[in-house]
């Protein structure tokens, strides 16, 4: 019995590799997991979320060009909430950034007034 596109097989991860992991399914066929549909969040290393001979649930995503079984642990996962973005502050009355940059035109920089190089001449 063939599995199709969009199923949901149980299977076991028989070896780890870099770029993702082979599970064989219950039927005895046996596919790839890549890195990239392990997990929702950056998957640096595989054997961080995965260990040779554990059951896993998967979905199959198809067959590539050469006939072999796409598979991925990932779209049986709910997408995590994205945190909410910051509201942007609004702007600052128009009297305040007035009476700010008279400050610092009046402010000056730091040791302005002072006299420079007491001491010898240069020639």
């Amino acid at each position: 019995m063939a599995v199709e596109a969009g199923e949901i097989v149980k299977g076991r991860v028989t070896r780890i590799m870099e770029f993702g992991a082979f599970v064989e399914l219950e039927n005895g066929e046996s596919g790839l997991v890549h890195i990239s549909q392990i997990a929702h969040e950056y998957v640096k290393r595989v054997e961080d979320f995965l260990t040779e001979g554990e059951e896993v649930e998967v979905m199959v995503l198809g067959r590539d060009h050469k006939g072999r079984l796409d598979l991925s642990i990932k779209e049986l996962k709910p997408k995590p909430v994205a945190p909410p973005r910051p509201r942007r502050l609004p702007r600052q009355a128009p009297e305040f950034e007035h009476k700010l940059k008279s400050f610092l035109r009046g402010a000056g920089s730091p040791g302005e007034g002072k006299k420079k190089g007491k001491g010898r001449k240069k020639r």
